[in-house]
């Protein structure tokens, strides 16, 4: 009897378990998430206001029960207002297959403060409907004045491709001083029509499209800004590399390229104020004004000692000439591979809005750089070198903005405007060079342009 009460009771339990069990195995379906979704813990220095950008991927399926659904919407508290305290949550007003919004904190002591993050159904004239409710997510205040982004921007500096290209770049540019024509310089002085064209694609033109572009994909305001801050960085150095594949002026491109770095100390900083403002980003944006010093000087000193290489050194100059072509070709390849592997983490789950908007930009550049110096009346090599120039950005100034200026997670979801335009320019023009190569094997040569 015993026995038989005993097994009564395990078929009991089992019967009691069994229906529970479905509802452990599956994993609840998560809509929301912070940057990339793979951390839930992020770090920010003490007394200092920041933003977050959570994002959604929930759609609503339309109405429950007869009811309109309006819109969804969160609603974000700090579980430790003592440690963050939240400011604002503003929609970001992006309708497509990912939601995102825009969370304004401050920090306080330091410690770690848990938030309690609720997706919200709006339906008319009735309660919102709770989605979905997280709290796995925290923030860490660190005690101390660290510059937010240093470490983010440490990670990006220390690629060791980088470095292993920095011997090749250095010759590559003293070549191109090589390649410097004076009278094209002094033709320059007298009429600087060209430099005056390539100023106004790049810090008028360039990031009014930029904006413009940002609010006809609805762009998230963080990638909005980001892009608008690529579109208003100088131009590139690879612009006069591209310029001497694709028959352009060298000298021309050159001095543009000097020219729009130094504008770009003033340009820069009034572009990110207009535009902050009109895209509602109240952060304080930090120009590398280091880095463009050191960009100029990166480009100036090497040009420079190829030029006084030229005038002393006849044979080494013409050693430095036989190598620039293949050297400017290893550079771009090289750049390209840098570029994809220091922005895969970032990349990785970006959204097909932000990658159409970074393949048009260099695209619309080239167009518009190529209309201005036709409309001109430059002569064909410069047309070339204007539509180049405003075409190739420097994204890794940019870059630098994001990581100055926004907390790690934020920064690098900013960040993602300026790698992808950087890859799509890089492979762009490296498509056009491809182009321009078979183009002269298989056809005459088309005329050499002068300064070149």
């Amino acid at each position: 009897m015993k026995t038989v009460l005993a097994l009564s009771c395990l078929l009991l339990i089992a019967q009691a378990e069994d229906p529970e069990e479905p509802d452990r195995n599956p994993k609840p379906l998560q809509y929301l998430y912070i940057g990339d979704g793979s951390s839930q813990e992020f770090e920010f220095p003490q007394n200092t206001p920041g933003v977050i950008v959570i994002s959604s991927r929930y759609r609503s399926s339309g109405g429950r029960k007869g009811r309109e659904s309006l819109k969804q919407t969160v609603r974000v508290r700090s579980l430790d207002p003592d440690v963050i305290s939240i400011l604002n949550v503003s929609d970001s007003g992006r309708s497509g297959a990912v939601s995102s919004y825009v969370i304004s904190i401050r920090s306080g002591v330091p410690g770690t403060a848990p938030l309690l993050i609720q997706l919200l159904d709006l339906y008319r004239d009735s309660e919102p409907v709770l989605i979905e409710e997280r709290s796995d997510y925290s923030i860490r205040v660190a005690a101390g004045g660290d510059d937010p982004g240093s470490s983010g921007l440490a990670h990006f500096s220390e690629n060791p491709v980088l470095f292993a290209l920095l011997p090749l770049i250095f010759i590559n540019k003293c070549a191109f001083g090589c390649k410097v024509e004076v009278e094209v310089l002094l033709g320059l002085l007298r009429r600087p029509v060209p430099l005056l064209l390539g100023v106004a694609g790049q810090f008028l033109i360039m990031p009014l499209y930029a904006y413009g572009l940002s609010c006809l994909v609805s762009l998230p305001k963080a990638l909005s800004l980001g892009l608008v801050i690529t579109c208003s960085a100088p131009g590139g150095g690879g612009g006069y590399l591209y310029s001497l594949l694709l028959g352009g002026d060298v000298t021309l491109a050159i001095s543009m390229t000097l020219i729009s770095t130094v504008v770009a100390a003033a340009a820069m900083p009034l572009s990110s104020a207009l535009y902050g403002r009109l895209l509602g980003v109240h952060a304080a944006l930090h120009v590398p004004f280091v880095k463009i010093l050191g960009t100029l000087l990166f480009i100036a000193i090497p040009i420079s000692l190829g030029m006084l290489v030229k005038l002393r050194l006849p044979a080494v100059t013409r050693v430095l000439l036989a190598l620039i072509r293949p050297f400017s070709f290893v550079l771009i390849v090289g750049g390209i591979f840098m570029a994809y592997q220091m922005g895969s983490s970032i990349l990785a789950n970006v959204q097909p809005p932000i990658v159409v908007a970074g393949v048009t930009v260099p695209v619309f550049g080239l167009l518009v750089g190529f209309g201005l110096a036709r409309l001109a009346g430059l002569a064909p090599a410069q047309r070339k070198t204007v539509s180049i120039e405003v075409g190739v950005q420097n994204s890794l100034l940019a870059l630098a903005v994001m990581q100055l200026s926004f907390q790690r997670a934020e920064a690098d979801y900013a960040s993602q405007a300026p790698f992808i335009v950087a890859l799509s320019s890089t492979s762009e023009m490296l498509l056009l060079v491809l182009v321009h190569i078979v183009q002269r094997r298989l056809c005459l040569p088309p005329a050499s342009g002068t300064g070149t």
